[in-house]
């Protein structure tokens, strides 16, 4: 007997290699490694991010089954998180990329049926991203990109970063994106900073790679945005009344709001009623299960909220569920 998978495709792992590398070699990019009273990691770029702290449920596996076992999760697609590598020199971005993506496919390898993963790429170097991404590709493991929604000062609709579009694209490998936030004055109360920060975050870079012409050059390319696409659906109006009105935005063949079913979206909305909106908006076939694992708001129950949002049929609930993540990541879609 078979039965469908249930894949978490927002799934955040540190490597202990990535932590070491940043120990021993970010002093030289301004970055360090410290613990606090609980022996757990943190990582200070600067005087802008911090990370952490880094608790054992991002790296040992053995809890990060037993925690998919409790949430009838079979599958991982693992995933950086900020700060990822764009802080660091070009050398050690490519390292850093190395450990990291290495380290994804060493776990598969452990846990072929459990563990996937998106590769890193040091994009503030679009040779050396190139570079790491035709190696990263035949990693056994490997089944997708993963960037953030902005490069050090560059926005996802520069030209420099086009090259490793079309090769991605040509690869058949999606990108998934996640947010890039640096702290400010304005949201370090209240975790602003990811309440309203990454939302609106992704907001942006989707609005670049809209206007920017990302998506009309690259055709077959998908991208995928978390938090449930953040807040641009709620601002699609607002996009296309810009094209409709101003002169900068007109070059666009169709309307903003036409490019939304060209995005996936994951289901962490934290609210199953926004949730069946997006289904209502951009449909069940291009929504994936996602917790955003192992942050203290991520969800623990991921696949009791695709079964509790209101309206779906059961094919819809199969398909956000797993059937959708296995078609896009080439994943075998049952487990016995």
């Amino acid at each position: 007997m078979t039965r469908p998978l249930t894949i978490d495709t927002h799934a955040h792992f540190f490597p202990p290699s990535y932590i070491d590398l940043i120990a021993k070699l970010g002093g030289r990019c301004g970055t360090t490694v410290t613990k606090n009273e609980q022996g757990h990691h943190i990582i200070q770029v600067g005087l802008l991010l911090r990370t952490g702290p880094i608790v054992p449920a991002f790296y040992d596996f053995d809890a990060r089954i037993a925690e998919m076992n409790r949430e009838g999760v079979d599958v991982h697609v693992l995933s950086l998180t900020q700060p990822m590598v764009y802080w660091a020199d070009d050398l050690l971005g490519l390292d850093l990329c190395i450990a990291f993506n290495d380290a994804v496919s060493q776990a598969h390898g452990q846990y072929p049926q459990r563990i996937y993963g998106f590769a890193t790429l040091p994009m503030q170097n679009a040779q050396l991203a190139l570079q790491e991404l035709e190696r990263a590709a035949k990693l056994p493991g490997i089944k997708g990109v993963y960037m953030a929604t902005v490069v050090r000062d560059r926005d996802l609709s520069d030209r420099s970063f086009w090259p490793v579009y079309a090769r991605c694209e040509q690869l058949g490998l999606p990108i998934f994106l996640h947010p890039m936030m640096t702290n400010n004055e304005r949201m370090k109360q209240y975790y602003l900073i990811n309440l309203l920060g990454n939302p609106f975050e992704t907001a942006i870079a989707a609005s670049h790679l809209i206007y920017g012409g990302v998506l009309d050059q690259f055709p077959q390319l998908e991208i995928s945005l978390p938090h449930a696409g953040g807040a641009l659906p709620i601002l699609r109006g607002r996009l296309d009344q810009g094209w409709r009105t101003r002169a900068e935005c007109k070059h666009l063949p169709r309307s903003p709001s036409d490019y939304l079913r060209r995005f996936t979206y994951d289901t962490i909305s934290y609210d199953v009623d926004i949730l069946a909106d997006l289904v209502r908006l951009v449909g069940a076939d291009r929504i994936m299960m996602g917790t955003d694992y192992c942050f203290d708001i991520a969800y623990t129950e991921p696949v009791q909220v695709v079964q509790q949002t209101p309206g779906l049929s059961e094919s819809q609930r199969a398909a956000m569920l797993g059937a959708n993540a296995a078609r896009l990541l080439k994943i075998p879609a049952t487990a016995a």
